[in-house]
């Protein structure tokens, strides 16, 4: 028998086609959407490359009739869709976090272990004390007659602004004025602010030594949480008071003045234990002293944020 007679075997041209199209329609219904789309030039150039012989000086290697069978016995799997192969799309891989994004960005809601490394200072230098005082006195009196916030000018007696060491070591930084601060113009005088005058004398620390503020300087209807965009309104003040005083260290009390500092959604739970970093400040989280007066068994955790700021600051 001559070598070069057709095998039976040999594909017909125009089924082959037809079976190609078949397999296209089918992915195509699966939603494969890596297949390429047909030529018609190139559809009759691979057709008339099935109808034409192979060229003599390019013969194909002769099969042994064993490893023919094994290869009809085992035929080729057809191509799956991307559905059918995950580990083939990256968006679907779970060890890319979104904290491991290619664009190098982290996400909205993860903050590093320990967010000291990234510390940038304060934009211009510090003043000395008398001029500090002077421009905290000019912005307590901007904040006294700003309108900004529709309701809370309505409801407020007076704001409440912040007071203490114009040069502080540490900066406790609460939520709003409650009822009795509403009254009096001062920061943390209700029995939240009590508990808050034992925890900073805990820390060996008299109340005149430190400065007290709050993320919105009018207390808030019916102690309701501030509103963002309240909080907003007030970013300008704290943040002006804060690069005023430029404190080595800033203790968020609960969770609205940690979010609104660190602009984080991550619960207090998730946010203590470790510092986090406001240009040159170390900033501390901790447990509000208003949840303390409800949640006695948490004190223990405050004291423990505590403990982790006299010791990083070498008092203990």
């Amino acid at each position: 028998m001559s070598d070069t007679k057709p095998s039976p075997e040999s594909p017909d041209p125009a089924a082959t086609l037809r079976q190609a199209a078949g397999l296209a329609e089918h992915l195509g219904r699966i939603g494969a959407q890596w297949l390429p789309v047909a030529q018609p030039d190139q559809v009759q150039k691979l057709a008339a490359q099935f109808a034409s012989p192979s060229p003599p000086e390019t013969p194909a290697e002769p099969v042994s009739k064993a490893a023919s069978s094994q290869a009809a016995a085992s035929p080729r799997p057809a191509a799956s869709s991307p559905e059918q192969r995950p580990e083939q799309r990256p968006e679907q891989r779970p060890e890319q976090r979104p904290e491991q994004r290619p664009d190098g960005k982290a996400s909205a809601h993860r903050l590093p272990e320990d967010d000291s490394s990234g510390r940038q200072p304060y934009p211009g230098d510090p003043l000395p004390e008398p001029q500090r005082a002077q421009r905290l006195s000019d912005l307590s009196e901007r904040v006294a007659a700003c309108t900004r916030c529709e309701q809370l000018v309505q409801c407020r007696t007076k704001t409440v602004f912040g007071e203490g060491h114009v040069n502080p070591r540490v900066v406790f930084f609460g939520e709003g004025p409650g009822r009795e601060e509403d009254l009096s113009g001062r920061p943390f005088v209700g029995r939240a602010g009590q508990l808050l005058t034992k925890m900073i004398e805990a820390c060996k620390f008299d109340r005149q030594d430190v400065y007290i503020m709050n993320t919105v300087k009018c207390r808030p209807p019916n102690n309701r949480n501030p509103e963002p965009t309240e909080i907003e309104n007030c970013r300008e003040y704290f943040e002006a008071q804060l690069e005023l005083l430029r404190p080595e260290y800033v203790v968020c009390l609960g969770l609205v003045a940690a979010q609104a500092l660190l602009r984080t959604k991550l619960s207090v739970g998730r946010l203590r234990g470790k510092f986090h970093q406001h240009f040159d400040s170390k900033v501390l989280v901790t447990y509000h002293p208003a949840y303390l007066l409800r949640t006695p068994a948490a004190k223990k955790a405050a004291w423990d944020d505590l403990q982790l700021m006299l010791r990083d600051a070498g008092l203990m």
